[in-house]
C-alpha cells in the first residue's frame, strides 16, 4: 500500500466525537483505507492526515461516503529527517 496525505478544508470548526471518528474508521475500513494520523490547524478548520491505501481514488471515494472534503491527496514517497530520507513504500 502507498502512503497519502490529505488536506482538508472545512466551512466551520472541526470537533468530531468519539462517534464521527468510528464512523470514519468504519467506512474507511469498507473502502480498504487505514487512516493513520491526523494534524487539526489552530482554527480548527483545516487537517493535514496520513492514510494507506492502494490509490487516491480509494481515498477520495472515503472521503465521499463520510462527507468529508478531501481538497488535496498527494502520495508519498518518504519522509524527511535530521538523519536522512526515510523510505515510505518498497
Amino acid at each position: 500500500m502507498a502512503v497519502f496525505m490529505i488536506e482538508r478544508n472545512f466551512a466551520e470548526s472541526l470537533n468530531p466525537s468519539a462517534a464521527d471518528l468510528k464512523a470514519i474508521g468504519d467506512i474507511n475500513a469498507l473502502v480498504g483505507v487505514k487512516w493513520l494520523h491526523s494534524f487539526l490547524s489552530a482554527d480548527k478548520r483545516k487537517t493535514y492526515c496520513l492514510y494507506e491505501a492502494e490509490s487516491g481514488n480509494d481515498i477520495r471515494e472515503a472521503a465521499r461516503r463520510a462527507g468529508l472534503p478531501a481538497d488535496i491527496v498527494i502520495e508519498l514517497a518518504g519522509q524527511l529527517r535530521p538523519e536522512g530520507l526515510v523510505a515510505l513504500t518498497a
